[in-house]
């Protein structure tokens, strides 16, 4: 029996190295800011401390904006790596206000959730009960560039994500209702997709069914993204509310083309169109055609490493919440990570560079051709010998210019002699 029992372990290890493919882009991960110890530390770069900083955002200047879950603020990090605190930290009764006199432990109790609109207005959504009890429910706050803070509750909602699209409008996953609900610029919120009833439907509007989702982001053309994450499947939303599967559905990790994710804790959309996920210990990139690679982490191995991506490592599956957050943006080509249990805010920068192959992976191919001059319109057979007695058919072309140069991409060896016939 022990053979056997040790190929069984050799096939179950070579399909753990096979499902994680890294990218080849000389892809490089820092640190940002953050010491590692959890506090309240403003300052620059690593001389500052955050507490447990689950959601990223960046704004149109390459300042990044972060939700410091445990300290209730909202710290603000410029280019140069200053950290500051924007919004949040007051002891007083205000759930509106400006900066540092609101004080948003008074309705954020669990993991918040923050996005950035495109003018630069940040939008705060966390479930919560206040703490005389008067409401519950998702607290959304919208925090201007001069960090004036307006207070809404709407009180049917437990968020597991929110994004924003190019017109302003919000979009929030509700994973307790299993609905994405839409909170317009007229500040109307109706339900976008989802029946309420637990599932993985596809199809249109409220006539589709989600399990648990969470983290959401949008692409340039304002479809809406969203990790179902009981389904463990990703799922796409246009605006005319049709809900499609992209990928998913299996609660393993594996890269390549359609892969599978066993966890998202954050999305985001960078200028390719790729999707750009945290996966908690992973920084994943998936393409349109859902062909996905790891930009950093290990699948299973958590830790705190810099370096070259496949050596890097993170610890960001901890959102003090659930569900649990981890955030992810993209500033000037570079992605920025909440690593929160790390207590750091981490960077991943690459530096594509061609790479020399040696001869023997090169190969110097010659192709035969025929350049005829006909009629336009007309149908052509092309034909080949190895001797000029016997002949057959290569291709029937249509000619639809003259002159037409024909190639034979498919070459037989054998081939030595080609001649062109005009069909009847």
């Amino acid at each position: 029996m022990k053979p056997k029992i040790v190929i069984v372990l050799i096939a179950i290890l070579g399909w753990q190295i096979k499902a994680q493919i890294y990218d080849t882009n000389g892809d490089y991960v820092q640190t940002f800011a953050g010491s590692g110890f959890s506090g309240y530390v403003d300052g620059v770069g690593q001389l500052t401390m955050f507490n447990n900083p689950t959601a990223i955002v960046a704004d149109s200047h390459g300042n990044l904006f972060v939700w410091d879950q445990n300290n209730y603020r909202i710290r603000e990090i410029a280019s140069d790596m200053t950290v500051t605190t924007f919004a949040g930290g007051a002891k007083n009764n205000q759930m509106s206000g400006v900066g540092t006199n609101i004080n948003f432990q008074l309705t954020i109790n669990t993991s918040a959730y923050l996005a950035i609109d495109r003018n630069d207005t940040l939008w705060l959504a966390s479930y919560g009960q206040s703490t005389n009890g008067l409401f519950y429910g998702c607290n959304l706050y919208k925090i201007t560039t001069n960090a004036v803070a307006t207070f809404v509750t709407l009180q049917s909602i437990e968020p597991g994500g929110i994004c924003i699209d190019s017109a302003g409008n919000i979009y929030i996953s509700d994973w307790y209702s299993e609905k994405i609900w839409r909170y317009d610029v007229n500040g109307i919120l109706a339900v976008f997709a989802g029946s309420g009833n637990i599932g993985s439907a596809d199809g249109n509007g409220i006539f589709t069914s989600f399990y648990l989702p969470e983290a959401v982001a949008v692409d340039a053309a304002n479809n809406i993204y969203v990790w179902d994450s009981g389904n463990y499947k990703i799922r796409r939303i246009n605006q005319n509310r049709d809900v499609v599967t992209l990928t998913g559905g299996s609660s393993t990790s594996a890269d390549g083309q359609n892969p599978s994710f066993n966890s998202v804790f954050g999305m985001t959309m960078d200028s390719s169109g790729n999707l750009i996920l945290m996966c908690g210990s992973s920084v994943r990139k998936m393409s349109i055609a859902t062909n996905a690679v790891t930009l950093a982490g290990h699948f299973t191995q958590t830790g705190y490493t810099n370096g070259a991506g496949n050596l890097a490592r993170f610890n960001g599956a901890s959102g003090g919440g659930l569900p649990n957050a981890a955030g992810v943006c993209i500033s000037s080509g570079t992605i920025y990570v909440a690593d929160s249990s790390n207590q750091r805010i981490r960077s991943i920068t690459n530096n594509p560079a061609a790479q020399i192959l040696s001869p023997a992976n090169l190969q110097l191919g010659t192709y035969a051709g025929l350049q005829i001059t006909g009629i336009v319109g007309r149908t052509y057979q092309i034909q080949t010998s190895p001797d000029l007695n016997s002949w057959s058919t290569k291709a029937t072309i249509l000619l639809n210019s003259s002159p037409y140069l024909w190639i034979d991409q498919s070459p037989v060896a054998s081939n030595k002699f080609y001649r062109a016939l005009l069909s009847p």
